[in-house]
C-alpha cells in the first residue's frame, strides 16, 4: 500500500466529485488527503474558490502541500498561484477543463482567461486524447505554459466516473511522483 508523507488537498471541479469519483475513493483511503469544500459547487466564482484554497493551504506548512485537482479546479490552481504566489510542494492537474472553449459549461464566473503562467512549483498535467472538456492540443499548450510535465493517458474521456474512473490506482502513482520530491 502506498504511503504519502505530504498533505494532499483534493480539489474537485464543477459539481464536486461524487462518491464513485477517484477523489472520493482517495479521500476515504488516505487520512492525509483532505477535500477542500467550496461554498457553491454549481455556480462557482473564481475569486471565492481561490480564497478557500488559500485558507486551506495556509493551515499547513506550504512545502508539505500537494494539490490534487480535477477539471475546473486545475485552472483554479493556476488562478490561485497567480494571485497568492505561494510555493507548495506540487500539484497534480487532472483533466484540466478549457474554460475558454465553446463546449465549456455555462455558470462559472471569473475563470477566463486561463492564466498562461509558469507555475512556481512542480506540476503534472494528466490529460486524455478524447476529453470533451479539453482537446489534447490545448492540454499540451496549458502544460507547456504552466511548466508542467504532461502525461497523455490515451482515450480516457474526462478522467471521471462517466469515463470509468473509480479508485484509479494509476493516478495515485502519478501523485506519488510529486510526494517523493
Amino acid at each position: 500500500m502506498l504511503h504519502f508523507k505530504s498533505k494532499i488537498l483534493l480539489l474537485p471541479g464543477l459539481g464536486n466529485s461524487g462518491q464513485q469519483h477517484w477523489q472520493s475513493y482517495w479521500e476515504k483511503q488516505f487520512p492525509e488527503f483532505v477535500r477542500v469544500q467550496q461554498r457553491d459547487w454549481e455556480n462557482p466564482v473564481c475569486d471565492e474558490w481561490i480564497s478557500v484554497i488559500d485558507e486551506k493551504v495556509n493551515e499547513y506548512s506550504h512545502n508539505e502541500v500537494i494539490l490534487a485537482a480535477h477539471s475546473l479546479a486545475c485552472s483554479t490552481v493556476v488562478h490561485w498561484a497567480k494571485k497568492y504566489k505561494r510555493i507548495i510542494k506540487g500539484a497534480l492537474l487532472v483533466g484540466p477543463s478549457d474554460t475558454e472553449a465553446s463546449t465549456y459549461s455555462p455558470g462559472t464566473t471569473g475563470f477566463v482567461p486561463v492564466p498562461l503562467i509558469k507555475l512556481p512549483f512542480k506540476t503534472i498535467v494528466i490529460a486524455s486524447s478524447d476529453d470533451y472538456y479539453v482537446s489534447i492540443e490545448r492540454a499540451r499548450f496549458f502544460a507547456q505554459c504552466w511548466g508542467s510535465d504532461l502525461i497523455n493517458i490515451g482515450s480516457a474521456g474526462h478522467i471521471n466516473v462517466a469515463a470509468g474512473f473509480g479508485p484509479w490506482p494509476d493516478g495515485l502513482i502519478y501523485l506519488k511522483q510529486l510526494d517523493i520530491l
